[in-house]
């Protein structure tokens, strides 16, 4: 039986601020708001991102295109940015990522004071 992560909390002290945050992060609307519960639903691929007012701080790696350039956008909205885009490491096989590419990592904070990072894979020359 395969297991899939279904979902995945994050805290939010506004949820306003949060939606304005994620959605220009994301490039989607939320699917779902619950109040006066606190919720606040994404669609993240196959999971659903839940920024939740009693929720811990967790930190998301979520995967990008033009990591770069979505850290220079960001930077232009007024975000922080933590860690500059850099290679973590290539990868040899594919037990961590496609093999024969580099994983570069940035970090932001997102609106609410969590840690977010940014990945994207870039092939590598052979």
């Amino acid at each position: 039986m395969a297991v899939k992560i279904a979902q995945v909390a994050q805290h939010a002290g506004d949820l306003d601020r949060a939606q304005t945050f994620y959605t220009e992060l994301l490039g989607t609307q939320p699917v779902g708001r619950v109040d006066p519960a606190g919720l606040l639903f994404y669609a993240v691929g196959d999971t659903r991102l839940m920024l939740d007012l009693a929720a811990p701080s967790s930190v998301l790696y979520l995967e990008v295109t033009d990591l770069p350039g979505r850290v220079e956008q960001l930077r232009a909205h007024g975000v922080v940015v933590e860690n500059e885009p850099h290679v973590l490491f290539e990868h040899q096989d594919d037990s961590l990522g496609p093999a024969g590419s580099a994983e570069w990592q940035a970090f932001v904070r997102d609106s609410e004071g969590n840690l977010v990072g940014l990945v994207e894979h870039v092939t590598t020359a052979t």
